[in-house]
This record gives structure tokens, C-alpha cells and sequence, in this order.
């Protein structure tokens, strides 16, 4: 296959002629089926099995969105008189999309990029054919748009929303004459319309809880003075609810108060449906966890997984020369990212890749941060070695050289690559558990990895690899391990039935507990304690050729409920453990807002009013996380994880609920005392 002139091109690089493999140039990920295929992948379009890029910048996407949502240009038909071979050399030269192409792109193991071969643009012959008038009344639209979002402060990033393009859809079905809804609509029949079809979700989720139960999180924050807020949601397989906002102002550390207020929601969301509540480990949520746990048998209080995962690598960046290689990394971003002109030339090199990723927690960003320079090491030095660069201004400059001198120092990366090595295992593990997938029966047993991971990296030095293995050991014994992290990973058939799995004191011990909660009556402990050897053996359904492939195929709570109705009470725990989260810490929520209910006065009825954005608001932004992984549970392989993938947590935080005007001359039917 002689590549083609297609645009794609430009943004990716052909690997394997025979079977049509391209790799992309930002995230390094390998296709086969050609550029067609890739087209998708930088387009972040889903399509099949092609994993959308979380690399590639959003001026490519865009582009690429363009080429795809463009008409086909007709081919003209063939003139009578053709010399056939003349014919063939042009059909197999266009086999990708036509024409002769060279690779002006990096392709090496780092993917260096030359900066003075620059990406040639498609000939104007090339474009797609669109009608004058179309492409007029196109950029009318857009700059209204534009003019919307200029002139009322409305952020950028709201151009992503899921909601965004639906919105300009259901707009252009109603054709011309539209009146979009007034100021008076929006704050009432409208809100209210919206908040009826979030109830009518909620309804959904309940039903859902009774199969799948669900899991309470609850998340806090302050403002180191004298604010205080907890927010509460509810979450099951099927999506996340957010339920409410409570000022503990004064309270954050009376555990009397904080069982009180999580007594409340596990009532309100009901008893029989919570598997867990999940807060952080202040002293005061532990206790109040641990009374509720006293009160009610069935109850589990497990630790935010995220926070103490982070707590584990916050611990090891204490080593003192972890931490030292982690603040030369840092120097060399800061420097970087300083001058426009040095990040724009550092992403030539790069292939448009950042070494930054600010969004996520910051131990777990130095250390991502820290593996981005591994990666480019090659790009890095041979952008300081350029000639575009020593005939800089920058390149005399002593700091500069300072940077340069670290990017040669071989101690650096020595111990770069040792830090990255010995984090990268525990950064996998809260990879798994970021976000509200059922994350539950995957981290007794990534623990357990990381360490074998870490120890054989040491080649079973215990003066290397003891002190690492001795912080993951505090935290997770005095924190994070629960009975029922250990009952999930006894129940997960890819960790049970693995030839290499060995289970030890601690995992039967932990699996009997979480039994005794949760089979409350007689009747169904009798029933477990039958089908249990049925599990340990995989008899019946459990032994089936579907069962066995399913094993790694499904996700540990649908294998369950598609092969485990033999022993349906051991089926029904199963997929109720299997399905719940380990964090609480993932969602981007924008305090602000919910210190705008809390601070300011207002009467009975605007404080409603306001109550129903925000609950609207809030639920909004989880229904667009749910859609974003298509509300579907996929099996975790440790072995293909990839930390250089999109986080959860790392995605816009919610928009602040700034203006609050529209309560000062509510309707007349709203209107209330104070």
C-alpha cells in the first residue's frame, strides 16, 4: 500500500504496509485497516473497537470532524479512451486516498519529530466541494455562536458539553422560526421540566439498586477557615445521582453529628439497597463510619481508595531521592511551559504531546509528568541540540542551560526511570478506581500485584524494595483493606480461577465476614454455605465452555448474573458486592456553587429555586460521565491499563453557579415568605 495524500496523514504514521497498521502520532496507539480507521480515533468519535484519542489537540479533532462530516466530492465519470495501465498505477496508488506522500512525521520508539519538516496542507483540489451559500450561512451560525459565548462570559470548555450539539440538533429540526425559550421559561416551567426527568431517572436507578445495590459517597471540603461542606450522591453500575448539599460548618469533626447526617441518607436511599458509604479517613468520618456500621450489620464504611492510593504515593515521593528527581522534572516543565515560544517548539518535537498533566491530583501528576520526559527523552534532547534552538535567544540563557545540562545528566534518568518503575504499579491501581465503575473486585488484587511488580524490578533486594512495600503496607492495612475488598476479589472468577491466583488467611477470612453481613436471614446463610463449594469447584453453568471465556470477557457482576443461577443466593451477593465503587474522590465538583447556597441569605422560596439548579446542575454533569463511557462495565486487564489514558478525575470541572439574579423577581406563583 503506497500512502495517499489524505489529510490524516499528517497525524499519524504507517507501521505495517502488509495489514495496513497506522500508529497515531499523539497517543501511540496502533490501527489496523488504515487511515480510514484513524480518521475515527482522531476524531474521538467511537466506532466500533476503535478507542477514541485523549491525546490529540483539539484543533486536529476538529479538522478531522470536518473531513468526516464533509460530503463526498462526486467522481467524474471516466473517459471512454484510458490506457489501462496507466488506470491501475493510479488505482493502487490511491489506495489510502490517493497520491505519492512522504513521511514528514516522527516514527521512531519516542516518535521524534523533525520541526523543520513541517506537515504540507492538502491542495485546494483536494478539498471537499461546498456550495458557496451553505459554507456563508455555516460561518453566520458560528459566529453567532461565537457572539453568544463572548458576550456572556460563557467558558470555552462548555463547547465540549455533551449537550452542546444536541442542543444545536433539536434546534435545526425545528427549522426556521424557532423562538428559543424566554428568560422567564428557563427559571421556571423549564427548570421544572428538567428536574421531573432527573426524578424520573432517579426512579430508574432505584429499581436498579435492588439488584445491583449501590454505594453512598460522601465527599467533603473546606476552606481551611470556617466552611464546611459535605455533598452526597448515590451510585450504582447504571450512573451516579447527586442528592445533596449540607453546610457541617462547626461540625466536621463531631462524629455524633457526621453518623446523624449519614444515618439520613442511607435511610432516605433505603437500608435495604446500600452496600457501602464511602468518606475520607478524618478521624471524625471513621468513627461516624463505624457507628453507623454498629447500628446497622449489613453495612459496610470503606475509605476513599483514591485518597489513600494517593496517600501511598505522596509517602513514597518523601524518599529523598524520589523526591529529588521529582522537583529536577518539575523544573524542567516549569521552564518549558514558561515561554510560549519554548512549549511551541517542544511540541513540534513531541508530536503535539504535552509532559503535563495538571488536572489530576498532584502526586499522581508529578509522577505522570515524570513518565511524559521518559517518553521523550530522545525528543527533548534532540530539540536542545537543534539548530533552531542553539540560534535562539533562549539557548544562551543560563537557565536554559541549566535545563539542558539535567536532560544530559545520566543520574537523572537513572533515577527517573527508578521512581516512575516503582510508582507506576500503585498509579494503575488508582487508574482502576478513579471513577464510579465497580472497581471493587479488582483492588485486593492490584495491591498484591504492585508489590510483586516492585519487588521484581529489585530483583528481590530486600534493602530496595522493603521500604516501598512497608508504605503500601501501612496504608492499606490502618486504612484502606475492608472485609469486603477481599470478599470481591474471592468472588472476581478472572482472580479465582486464575491458575496463578493463591488464596490466603486473609482473603477467606474476609469473604466469611462479608457473607455473615449480608445474608441477613438463616435461610440464606444455609443456601450460601450449599452453593458455595459449587463456586470453589465451577460446577454446573459455572464450568461451561461460555463460563470459562467469560471469565476475562464480562465484567466480574455480569458474569454473575449470566452464569450463576445455579446458586442464585451466592449469585445475588456476588453481583451486589461486585457492583460498587472504591472512590468517592472523582468527580470535579465546582465548591463555589455550593457555597453560594450556603453563604447568602435568602428566603424559604429562593433557596428552593436555587436548591433545584444546582440539584439539576449537578446531575447534568453526571449523566454526561455516565455517557461518556457509554454506561457499561468492561473487565479490567492489569497487564493493558493504560495511566496515559484520560482520568476521570481529570475531567472540566462543573461551570460555578455565579449568577443568582434570576431569583430576585421570581414568578408570582413562586413567590413565598420569608
Amino acid at each position: 500500500m503506497v500512502r495517499g495524500r489524505d489529510a490524516c496523514w499528517e497525524h499519524c504514521v504507517l507501521v505495517d504496509a502488509t495489514r495496513q497498521k497506522v500508529r497515531c502520532n499523539y497517543c501511540h496507539r496502533e490501527f489496523s485497516g488504515g487511515v480510514y480507521r484513524m480518521k475515527f480515533h482522531l476524531a474521538q468519535i467511537k466506532n466500533k473497537d476503535i478507542v477514541p484519542c485523549a491525546e490529540v489537540p483539539d484543533d486536529v479533532r476538529d479538522h478531522i470532524q470536518t473531513i468526516l462530516n464533509s460530503p463526498k466530492k462526486q467522481k467524474t465519470p471516466k473517459k471512454p479512451k484510458v490506457d489501462k495501465a496507466v488506470a491501475n498505477d493510479q488505482q493502487n496508488s490511491s489506495s489510502a486516498s490517493g497520491g505519492l506522500h512522504l513521511n514528514h512525521g516522527s516514527s521512531g520508539q519516542h516518535g521524534s519529530t523533525c520541526p523543520s519538516l513541517l506537515f504540507p496542507r492538502p491542495s485546494p483540489s483536494e478539498q471537499p466541494a461546498v456550495d458557496d451559500g451553505q459554507k456563508q450561512k455555516q460561518e453566520d451560525a458560528d459566529k453567532k455562536i461565537a457572539v453568544f459565548f463572548f458576550h456572556n462570559s460563557i467558558p470555552f470548555s462548555a463547547a465540549k458539553s455533551m449537550y452542546y450539539q444536541e442542543m444545536v440538533d433539536a434546534i435545526a429540526k425545528c427549522g426556521v422560526g424557532y423562538k428559543a425559550p424566554s428568560y422567564e421559561n428557563l427559571r421556571s416551567t423549564l427548570l421544572e421540566k428538567v428536574k421531573g426527568d432527573i426524578h424520573d431517572c432517579y426512579k430508574k436507578y432505584r429499581d436498579e439498586w435492588k439488584e445491583t445495590g449501590c454505594t453512598i459517597l460522601c465527599d467533603s471540603w473546606s476552606d481551611g477557615r470556617t466552611k464546611s461542606f459535605v455533598i452526597f450522591s448515590v451510585t450504582c453500575p447504571k450512573g451516579t445521582l447527586f442528592l445533596k448539599s449540607v453546610d457541617v460548618s462547626g461540625h466536621e469533626d463531631d462524629a455524633s453529628y457526621l453518623f446523624e447526617l449519614l444515618e439520613s441518607v442511607v435511610l432516605e436511599v433505603g437500608l435495604e439497597n446500600v452496600i457501602q458509604v464511602i468518606t475520607d479517613t478524618a478521624a471524625s468520618y471513621v468513627y461516624a463510619g463505624r457507628l453507623l456500621m454498629a447500628k446497622y450489620s449489613s453495612l459496610f464504611w470503606s475509605p476513599c481508595a483514591s485518597y489513600c492510593i494517593n496517600k501511598m504515593l505522596e509517602d513514597i515521593s518523601k524518599q529523598e531521592w524520589v523526591g529529588i528527581v521529582l522537583e529536577e522534572a518539575k523544573s524542567i516543565v516549569q521552564y518549558i511551559y514558561s515561554h510560549a515560544w519554548i512549549v511551541n517548539m517542544m511540541r513540534k518535537f513531541t508530536g503535539g504531546r504535552e509532559l503535563m498533566r495538571p488536572r489530576i491530583t498532584r502526586f499522581v501528576a508529578n509522577y505522570l509528568t515524570l513518565r511524559s520526559i521518559i517518553i521523550q527523552e530522545d525528543n527533548l534532547k534532540h530539540m536542545f541540540s537543534h539548530s533552531e534552538w542553539l540560534s535562539s535567544i533562549y539557548s544562551r540563557r543560563s537557565d536554559a542551560q541549566a535545563i539542558k545540562s539535567l536532560l544530559y545528566l545520566e543520574r537523572f534518568w537513572k533515577s527517573a526511570h527508578e521512581a516512575v518503575s516503582v510508582s507506576e504499579p500503585l498509579v494503575k491501581i488508582l487508574r482502576i478506581v478513579d471513577g464510579d465503575m465497580p472497581a471493587m473486585g479488582y483492588i485486593y488484587e492490584g495491591i498484591e500485584r504492585a508489590k510483586v511488580a516492585i519487588k521484581a524490578y529489585y530483583k528481590g533486594l530486600e534493602e530496595k524494595y522493603m521500604p516501598i512495600w512497608d508504605i503500601i503496607d501501612r496504608r492499606w492495612n490502618m486504612q484502606l483493606h475492608s472485609p469486603l475488598h477481599a470478599a470481591a476479589a474471592f468472588l472476581n472468577p478472572s482472580i479465582f480461577y486464575n491458575p496463578n491466583f493463591k488464596i490466603d488467611l486473609r482473603m477467606r477470612n474476609g469473604f466469611q465476614e462479608a457473607m455473615l453481613k449480608l445474608a441477613t436471614t438463616d435461610k440464606d446463610k444455609i443456601e450460601i454455605t450449599k452453593e458455595h463449594p459449587m463456586y470453589i469447584n465451577a460446577q454446573g453453568a459455572l464450568g461451561t465452555d461460555f463460563a470459562i471465556m467469560g471469565r476475562t470477557l464480562n465484567a466480574p457482576g455480569d458474569w454473575w448474573a449470566s452464569y450463576g443461577y445455579e446458586i442464585p443466593t451466592l449469585q445475588r451477593v456476588a453481583i451486589r458486592i461486585l457492583s460498587q465503587p472504591c472512590s468517592s474522590h472523582w468527580c470535579r465538583w465546582n465548591w463555589s456553587t455550593f457555597e453560594s447556597i450556603h453563604t447568602k441569605k435568602r428566603n424559604k422560596v429562593e433557596l428552593e429555586k436555587f436548591n433545584d439548579l444546582v440539584f439539576v446542575h449537578c446531575n447534568l454533569c453526571l449523566q454526561a460521565i455516565c455517557h461518556s463511557r457509554d454506561g457499561k462495565c468492561k473487565p479490567v486487564i492489569f497487564d493493558e491499563i493504560d495511566v496515559s489514558s484520560v482520568w476521570s478525575s481529570e475531567l472540566e470541572p462543573s461551570a460555578p453557579l455565579l449568577d443568582d439574579s434570576w431569583l430576585d423577581t421570581l414568578p408570582l406563583e413562586c413567590r413565598g415568605s420569608p
